[in-house]
């Protein structure tokens, strides 16, 4: 793994982590679902563009699901 993709997982991670803590305070179980894979998918994932892009998708998904 290279540096960037250690400091990108770190950062989605982070995220992950935030939306995990909101998910359960507020009982939303789209953000709880999301904060876990988004903690465990950049280890999982060393390729730079595509933690991006999923990191994108996955903090977008519950966004997008409570609005409709």
């Amino acid at each position: 793994m290279s540096g960037t993709s250690i400091f990108l997982g770190m950062i989605i991670s982070t995220i992950g982590l935030a939306y995990f803590i909101y998910g359960k305070k507020a009982e939303e179980f789209t953000y709880l679902i999301a904060g876990i894979v988004l903690m465990v998918y950049p280890y999982l994932i060393s390729n730079v563009v595509w933690t991006v892009i999923l990191g994108i998708v996955f903090c977008a998904v519950p966004v997008i699901l409570n609005r409709l």
